[in-house]
């Protein structure tokens, strides 16, 4: 008998919500470990990692950053109150990024089954966004969402939304021009990473706001004025990088509630980490995922490993 066999049914739903998660080129670099029935390891899987651009390992920790809210999320919804610790042993085991106690009990509220419903429901969407403006109230709840993981949730003027979009092109330019860089890229655009159905079409015109993997197929004429945000966290460490991934899903899921969705472009951020740059200090903190924000139609869900890969 496996091991996901013994595990019963509730905890089996707690790792599918994880496994739901968003990740870097849809790597999902996560394992989970069980312990003693009510404790849950979150884990690196470093064979998951992109050694090339994620040297640092931050993409890696942002995207189990993300995978641990949605069990934080998860776990309110069963009725319990998730206590965790980040990081609770770096030194002896640094693979463990992780744990979540489920020691007490939870009085369930409307909120906690509405976030849960919510995790299916939330897509990476690389179309053509329509161009409403996304509501100020709207805006105000996502950003309160970062908030809540001690993280900030910049939005972009129109200006500085081009001069970050032109940001992008360089650096994706330069990318494009390192071989190991598209190797990596290549090896995680087929099967089980980020496959053509998910990638959305070419741009037409002069404004091409979604990442481009290599596989896009056919085109179309995006946004004229994209709206892009920017999350930020005050320092720059695995633990940051971790609570920007909880940021992230929450503000991610808080959108979903209103129709929000997103895509992600970090041409530039990667380019940051594979030249082992670093930020000059600014008062709104280290940027750790550059969104774009919109209105978009329906996009099929990019494929998840089963929970018998998940469990270490």
């Amino acid at each position: 008998m496996t091991i996901a066999h013994t595990l019963d049914l509730a905890t089996k739903r707690l790792l599918v919500a994880a496994g739901e998660a968003p990740s870097v080129l849809n790597t999902q670099p996560w394992r989970f470990r069980v312990r003693d029935g009510d404790v849950i390891e979150l884990l690196a899987d470093w064979d998951r990692w992109l050694r090339v651009s994620d040297p640092r390992g931050r993409s890696l920790h942002v995207s189990c950053g993300a995978a641990l809210l949605n069990l934080r999320v998860a776990t309110c919804a069963a009725g319990r109150e998730p206590v965790v610790r980040l990081l609770p042993d770096a030194d002896a085991a640094p693979d463990v990024l992780a744990t979540v106690c489920f020691a007490a009990r939870r009085r369930l509220v409307a909120e906690d089954r509405e976030m849960y419903e919510l995790i299916p429901r939330r897509r990476t969407n690389r179309t053509p966004f329509d161009e409403r403006l996304i509501p100020v109230p709207v805006l105000s709840q996502m950003r309160e969402a970062a908030a809540c993981e001690r993280a900030r949730l910049l939005f972009l003027d129109r200006r500085s939304a081009a001069d970050l979009l032109d940001y992008a092109a360089i650096a994706q330019e330069e990318l494009a021009r390192d071989r190991d860089y598209v190797n990596e890229l290549a090896a995680w655009t087929t099967g089980t990473g980020v496959p053509a159905y998910v990638q959305g079409p070419q741009a037409m015109g002069g404004v091409d706001p979604v990442r481009d993997h290599g596989r896009r197929a056919g085109s179309a004429r995006f946004e004229p004025y994209p709206q892009l945000a920017v999350l930020t966290t005050a320092a720059d460490e695995p633990a940051d990088w971790l609570r920007a991934g909880q940021a992230l899903q929450r503000t991610l899921l808080v959108g979903a509630r209103h129709a929000v969705s997103a895509s992600f472009l970090n041409q530039s951020l990667d380019l940051r980490d594979m030249r082992r740059r670093s930020d000059p200090h600014h008062r709104s903190g280290h940027p750790q995922m550059i969104m774009r924000l919109g209105y978009g139609s329906v996009v099929p869900r990019a494929p998840r490993r089963p929970v018998t890969e998940l469990l270490a």
